[in-house]
């Protein structure tokens, strides 16, 4: 799954270590997961 992830990421042109980075803080700042799609990198701006 973390993979897959990855290369999303770079198939949009996001930096994968910079996405996972802001996903995990985000995670760990209690981020509603009723909202866990915001975090997706298909949502991500590159």
């Amino acid at each position: 799954m973390i993979a897959t992830l990855v290369e999303n990421c770079k198939l949009s042109g996001i930096n994968p270590h910079d996405w996972l980075t802001r996903t995990l803080v985000a995670l760990a700042n209690d981020h509603p997961a009723n909202r866990l799609a915001e975090l997706m990198p298909w949502t991500a701006v590159a």
